[in-house]
């Protein structure tokens, strides 16, 4: 369609679908530009959205990526469920996002308004400083989608850099245009992906409790499977530890990489991993005390 409707448009012709982490890593090398901002095929911008992000990331050059405020395509009143109004992280390496705990999306009344730095830029609407993409070896090709953009903002906080939202640009997002959110398959990646991502970037210390921690809570959301009838995403948990743990010796290359990596660009001697996480266990506070909102947590 592009090349029919459109042959204006510059296009760079892959071959072959190498999922959004590789395919991006492809194809960033051939751009050359001093921020990149990845974009999904299924989000509307709304006019002047550029402006306020590349302004606060001029603002900054310890800020390595920003992402937009991102509501619902279907009910514009509603943030999206990939990256709401900002990536959080919680103790036990599990994601969530102002405006958005597991599957419960808050209306967008404001609350989320101030621009402030988080742990994780979505994906789905990805501004980051190219030189230091590069540097930090881009996404990891192997995880296809899913979690890449945690990973490489996480490798970025350690190296001593921000990530930030910024409210004052909006995107609406369909939500699964790509990848359905309630497939099998989407399940996999969840799981494996979280668990490469916890091993490559927490310290060893907390391994030690936090993968057998891990293992118990996968084993919950089987059971939760289980009680739901969907089979086949209890089978996709047990494939995605299968294959974690089959990549181990691969990950752990991937791990003392990125360290050398991470230790070439600190910047002022220390990492920067307070900010946008959440000390506590978000799946306690959800599923035990009720607190389905981002501002109930630290109430």
């Amino acid at each position: 369609m592009l090349s029919q409707q459109f042959p204006t448009v510059k296009r760079l012709d892959l071959q072959q679908n190498h999922g959004y982490a590789q395919g991006y890593n492809l194809a960033l090398h051939q751009i050359d530009a001093e921020y990149y901002c990845l974009l999904n095929s299924d989000v509307e911008v709304s006019p002047n959205w550029l402006s306020p992000i590349i302004q606060v990331m001029e603002s900054d050059n310890m800020l390595a990526a920003c992402q937009p405020k991102i509501l619902d395509f279907n009910n514009k009143s509603r943030f999206e469920y990939a990256g709401a109004s900002g990536g959080w992280l919680d103790g036990l390496g599990y994601p969530f996002c102002r405006g958005r705990i597991f599957g419960e999306v808050e209306t967008d009344k404001k609350q989320y308004d101030d621009m402030q730095e988080v742990f994780w830029a979505s994906g789905a609407a990805l501004f980051v400083k190219a030189q230091l993409f590069h540097q930090l070896g881009g996404f990891d090709g192997d995880y296809f989608a899913h979690a890449e953009e945690i990973d490489l903002c996480w490798r970025m906080k350690r190296a001593g850099y921000k990530v930030a939202v910024v409210p004052q640009s909006v995107v609406y997002h369909v939500g699964g245009g790509t990848l359905s959110y309630n497939t099998p398959r989407k399940t996999y990646l969840n799981f494996r992906n979280t668990l490469s991502t916890i091993f490559k970037n927490e310290p060893v210390q907390k391994l030690v409790w936090l993968l057998p921690m891990r293992m118990i809570l996968d084993g919950v959301a089987g059971a939760l499977f289980l009680f739901q009838g969907k089979f086949a995403h209890i089978r996709s948990i047990l494939q995605a530890h299968i294959s974690f743990y089959s990549c181990l010796p691969q990950l752990l290359k991937k791990r003392r990489h990125n360290q050398q990596l991470v230790r070439q660009l600190r910047k002022n001697g220390r990492p920067n991993l307070a900010t946008g996480r959440y000390r506590g266990s978000v799946v306690w506070q959800y599923f035990a005390l009720g607190k389905h909102r981002f501002q109930d947590l630290f109430q």
